[in-house]
This record gives C-alpha cells, structure tokens and sequence, in this order.
C-alpha cells in the first residue's frame, strides 16, 4: 500500500494532526551562537545564530527530542527542520553548500524518530514532511517601490533553489512533500513545477500538501490573492491537501480556512498559530484556549488535518489532537466538471 493510499485511508475515518511550531521550540533552548556553531563550524566568520536549519548538523539531539514531543503529544505528521534550507534563504549565512546536507540528515533524523512512534504503535503510523518554506523572495512583487518591474529573483531561480532541496529530502526518507506558508503563489507554482519534474524524472509518486498564509486582516496573501483566488490557482495541480497556516491566530483564521473548505475538492488543512504575537513578539495563547478555538475548524467540518504554526507548542498539540478526536473529518465532495 502505498503512503497516499495509507494516508487517504486514515483520513476517511479521522482527522489526523500535524505538529507545532519548531522554532518556538528550539527557543526554549535558548542556545548560544557557540551552540548553533557547534564544534564543526566554531571557526567561520560570519554569526549563524537564528539559522536554525543549522541545528541538524550542530545540535541533532535537540532536533530529534523536539520531533518526539510532538509525537508524544499525538501529532500523525512531523515537519522536517528545513523551512529556509535552500541556497535562497541559505546565501544570508553563507551556507549554499550545505542545502544538499542539511535537507538529507533533518529528514533522516525526522524520519528515524517517527519510525520509532509507528514501531511502539503499528495502529497509528506515522509520517514525515518534507518542510518547503517560500524563500525569502517573492517572484510576484517588486522589492523595490521605485522598480516595479524588478524582481529579486527569476522562477528559474526558485525552480533551481526547489529542486535541490526535494531532491534532498526524497533521498532522506520523508513520506510526503509540504510546500507551506505561502505568501506568493508564483514562488508556490515553481516549488510545484519542480516537484513534478523530479517525480517525472525519478519515476516516483510521492503525496504533495499546500499551505499559503493570509497576511493580515484584508483576507489576502502578499501578492494579492483571497483564499478562493489561491484555490483556483493551484488546483490543477495533483495535490493531497490545501490550507492555511501561520500569520494569524485560529480566531482570525476561521472565515478564511472555511472558504477553502467550500471550494476545494482535495482535503484541506489548517495550523494557525497560538494568537498574535504580544510586544515582545511571544505567544500568549494556551493549549486548551486555542483547542477550543480550533474546535469550531472541526464542529463546522472545515478540515481533514489540524496542528500549529508559531508559538504552539507539544502541549497545544495535546490538546487539539483531544479535541480532534471527538469530531469526524470533513467530507471531501466532489469535483462538478460544468
């Protein structure tokens, strides 16, 4: 049985759960730039603190306990630590060599520990997705208000960038690809497009989820697009799931997760973050505030997948995979050809 079929399976009969916020984990370890540095990189010049792909090849260990929690707390679907690991992101840390590293040990170290959870318990196996973050570009928009023809990087570019990091992260083990926290659709179709090159070049079928992020309150992405715009845009595109995460707290989320939900054929994901951020950029809100919150994405049947974004941490999920239990999953209908 292949990890679609197996997947599409569990997702017939539940809701599955996606883990938290890696970030606001490894802050809780409160590391020094010698930690992040490790003892193989202690002599570079340049600061990599913040870099915190980094951290499968300095701090593995942590890397490894912060996807066993997450496991722990009920979580079906891990995320690798690679949301900047391509060249794009990777050139501010002078570390374009290392794209090809790093996606192919966050994925073993993902994937050897959630192994682990699927061997204690055959009856909830468990998977790894490969983390596509969008780069730190947009190929929609101009960087500059004087230049708005100008564009900071080329969809070749990104293609290029994309590509390496998959290739990664296939030959590291991850059962499914998620190209997630998109602001710019154009940058999601060249993650997209390189994905089905390399599916059609290694002859491989692997499941593909897509999550964008709506900015602020207009109800939009960056470059301009409303939930249902984003819908149309990539729905020829042979998807597992579609959704939102990120940029906004459940509360916030809830008009626009339900418009996907109303327009989409696939299934639909959704992992806001724990509230806004508070002055000193922190997340205040508690599991069990945001598991209620979220419990209306699931009283409503909105989604077939629920976790978090920023600030949620293995208690948050805990407590959403409570709640996620006491619902059915949304019905998927289906595609009316007009």
């Amino acid at each position: 049985m292949s990890t679609e079929t197996t997947i599409k399976d569990i997702l017939s009969k539940r809701i599955m759960i996606i883990d938290g916020a890696m970030g606001t984990m490894i802050q809780k370890y409160n590391l020094s730039e010698e930690q992040y540095r490790g003892e193989r990189f202690k002599d570079i010049e340049q600061l990599v603190k913040g870099n915190n792909d980094l951290l499968v090849l300095t701090q593995a260990q942590i890397i490894s306990e912060i996807h066993g929690q997450f496991l722990e707390s009920g979580a079906d679907i891990i995320e690798t630590n690679t949301f900047n690991a391509q060249s794009i992101s990777m050139a501010d840390y002078n570390m374009k060599d290392l794209v090809r590293e790093i996606n192919l040990e966050a994925a073993k170290i993902a994937k050897k520990i959630a192994n682990e959870y699927t061997l204690k318990n055959p009856d909830k196996p468990r998977f790894v997705a490969g983390a596509i973050g969008p780069t730190n570009r947009t190929a929609s928009l101009s960087p500059d208000v004087n230049q708005p023809g100008y564009r900071a990087v080329t969809f070749s570019d990104l293609c290029e960038a994309y590509s390496e990091q998959i290739n990664a992260l296939i030959d590291g083990g991850v059962d499914l690809l998620l190209v997630e926290t998109i602001f710019d659709t154009l940058n999601a179709k060249a993650a997209l497009f390189a994905i089905n090159t390399i599916k059609e070049e290694r002859h491989l079928d692997i499941p593909v989820m897509v999550s964008g992020t709506i900015t602020d309150a207009s109800g939009r992405t960056l470059s301009g697009q409303t939930p249902e715009a984003f819908w149309n845009s990539l729905s020829h595109a042979n998807l597992l799931s579609i959704g939102l995460n990120c940029a906004l707290g459940a509360r916030d989320m809830m008009p626009h997760i339900s418009e996907i939900s109303k327009v989409s054929w696939i299934y639909t994901t959704a992992y806001p973050n724990a509230g806004l951020p508070n002055e000193f950029g922190e997340y205040d809100e508690s599991p069990k505030a945001m598991a209620n919150v979220v419990e209306q994405f699931m009283k409503e049947g909105w989604v077939n997948m629920i976790g978090g974004c920023c600030g949620t941490t293995p208690e948050h999920i805990k407590e959403i995979a409570l709640v996620a239990a006491k619902y059915a999953p949304r019905q998927v209908p289906e595609l009316q050809l007009k």
